[in-house]
């Protein structure tokens, strides 16, 4: 029979129906949220240059260039070795550049022309065309003890899928469960066909939604049972050993030490004042490792190029150079990181799924280990001893008394066996998830509807955080766009499904002074598979502020909203039924 359903996928563990027989207490909502953009300030564009002979320039903001190059040569019929792409700098992504939209047509119009060509899309181009993430409605049903154990688990992610089928079911039903131990579970994502346009990946693609639904029903669990939200986590939390819904055991990961950081910080023992409302949350992402390559050129007076094909879009240039500056020994400053075109440097996956500075991290540290061996065999062969006898420590070559500085082999490098130049290709088997809990109070007032986040506490595992900073601000970022997504961010449809705000005066994303400072905590529990421990931390930030922000509304209003965004039409609207 004719449907709309694109995609279905369930999973199953043990006997989820029999265990809730088994269970004290049992709750059973559905939550829903709907589409919303990235709201990435710069547009898409592009300019493309084709030469006489069929060689095509293309320089475009993107968040994979290769990835770029691949989809137009596909598009315009254009081998692959005729495309180099150069990234721009990039004016935001999350999610929303790792495809092409208006770059081949950009090309077919350069070749028509024989002149360079740029195109830029609108605002209203953007929104309406570039893909938005899904909207969702989650049923989650709960059972437990009466002492505060997850005893069954029932989970059922309905997504839309736009007009076209973007596959988003899959995530919700391996993932919506990923922060809690149980025997029994069921979790099951469904995507459909509606008139409306396509969707695409934004910032952990399609976890938020679910969560929203999950985290919310673990909330209003523990409320039943009379159990603090953060003491029946830790009671529930996975830890090393406990498998998730596709079987696989965790290695080390952080999530009670998240949770132990929250139950102590003095945020969350803070008292609250009269109207105001706390929500906590949890949040999980898998995590990528992928395919990454990394090139370093050290020139005569020792300082070091490091090429690699990931668009910075969150700092990542800074973590290269200091990952390669600590295994050569050398001064951070001396360290010269570049985004390389697609001709410049082995191919590199998209720069998401929280993947760089593992992935292509990993490849750079790799590149300048290679180096270090190579100069140690160069000191080696100048003091007539074996490459392993000679020990690198300090940015310097070292055996008994002897020692060649990084600098000296660098400036003797034409006489001590050629160019120091070292590459490294990899497909990286070291991604390790991401956890995260955040803490936010928020105040409704009662006359207009309108939320004011009063305080806002994320934390979150980062394995190693290579550079804090730039940590610190994936996390901000991402608590921010959780928060835009929280009280305002949708799309909206007039009755003939024509988009009525496809612009930031009608879609309202968060500004400076609707914020509060966003306290973080960075807590570091090392990957064991990466060699500097390091976990993807780009993703998860987007992940809890939706049912923390919705549960500290319901403490501050006395009402349960399990619809978002909590806009003050909303908001009002229940209100005044009371």
């Amino acid at each position: 029979a004719p449907t709309n359903l694109a995609t279905h996928i369930s999973l199953t563990v043990g006997n989820p129906d029999a265990a809730f027989e088994g269970a004290d207490v049992i709750v059973e909502q559905t939550y829903s949220v709907p589409m919303c953009h990235q709201g990435y300030i710069e547009p898409h564009a592009c300019v493309a240059r084709v030469d006489i002979t069929g060689r095509t320039d293309l320089w475009c903001c993107t968040q994979g260039h290769f990835a770029v190059r691949h989809f137009t040569s596909a598009a315009t019929g254009i081998d692959l070795g005729k495309i180099k792409v150069t990234p721009s700098e990039i004016g935001g992504g999350f999610g929303g550049k790792t495809t092409v939209y208006i770059e081949p047509l950009a090309v077919v119009l350069a070749q028509k022309a024989g002149r360079p060509v740029k195109m830029v899309m609108d605002r209203g181009d953007v929104f309406r065309a570039t893909g938005a993430a899904p909207g969702a409605e989650t049923r989650v049903k709960l059972g437990a003890t009466r002492d505060g154990k997850l005893v069954a688990v029932d989970v059922d992610c309905l997504m839309d899928s736009g007009a076209y089928n973007g596959a988003p079911a899959a995530f919700p039903a391996y993932m919506a469960t990923a922060c809690y131990k149980f025997t029994d579970a069921r979790s099951t994502g469904r995507s459909v066909y509606t008139n409306k346009p396509k969707i695409h990946a934004y910032r952990a693609p399609s976890i938020p939604q679910v969560t929203l639904g999950f985290e919310l029903a673990i909330t209003e669990l523990a409320a039943e049972l009379g159990i603090d939200p953060i003491e029946f986590r830790l009671m529930n939390a996975v830890e090393e050993g406990d498998a998730n819904m596709m079987g696989a055991p965790y290695k080390r990961i952080g999530l009670r030490e998240c949770l132990e950081v929250a139950r102590n910080h003095e945020h969350y023992k803070s008292p609250l004042s009269e109207g105001v409302g706390r929500g906590v949350a949890m949040g999980y992402w898998i995590n990528a490792g992928m395919q990454s390559s990394a090139t370093l050129n050290v020139s005569s007076d020792g300082h070091v190029a490091v090429l690699t094909g990931s668009p910075d879009i969150g700092g990542s240039r800074a973590s290269m150079a200091l990952m390669a500056a600590e295994v050569l020994g050398i001064p951070f400053d001396h360290v010269h990181p570049e985004v390389a075109p697609t001709d410049s440097v082995g191919h590199t996956d998209v720069t998401g799924g929280s993947r760089t500075t593992l992935a292509t991290g990993e490849a750079v540290i790799r590149a300048a280990e290679n180096c270090v061996a190579e100069l140690c065999r160069r000191a080696a062969a100048e003091w007539g001893v074996e490459a392993g006898v000679v020990a690198w420590s300090q940015g310097a070559a070292h055996y008994g008394e002897h020692s060649l500085t990084f600098d000296e082999l660098a400036s003797r490098a034409g006489n001590m066996g050629g160019p120091l130049t070292f590459s490294s290709s990899l497909n990286s088997t070291s991604a390790a998830p991401g956890f995260a809990v955040h803490v936010c109070d928020a105040e409704v007032d009662k006359e207009t509807g309108r939320t004011t986040i009063v305080r806002y506490t994320a934390i979150q595992d980062a394995g190693k955080a290579i550079h804090p900073d730039y940590v610190e601000g994936q996390m901000q970022g991402g608590a921010v766009q959780g928060i835009g997504w929280a009280l305002n961010e949708e799309y909206l449809y007039n009755a003939d499904g024509v988009l009525q705000n496809p612009g930031f005066l009608d879609y309202r994303i968060p500004v400076a002074s609707d914020l509060p400072y966003i306290d973080t905590v960075i807590v570091e529990v090392p990957n064991p598979l990466h060699p500097f421990g390091v976990k993807g931390v780009g993703e998860v930030p987007i992940v809890p502020p939706m049912p923390a922000i919705a549960e500290a509304v319901c403490q501050s209003t006395g009402v349960r909203f399990r619809d978002l965004p909590l806009n003050p039409p909303k908001i009002m609207a229940e209100l005044v039924d009371l």
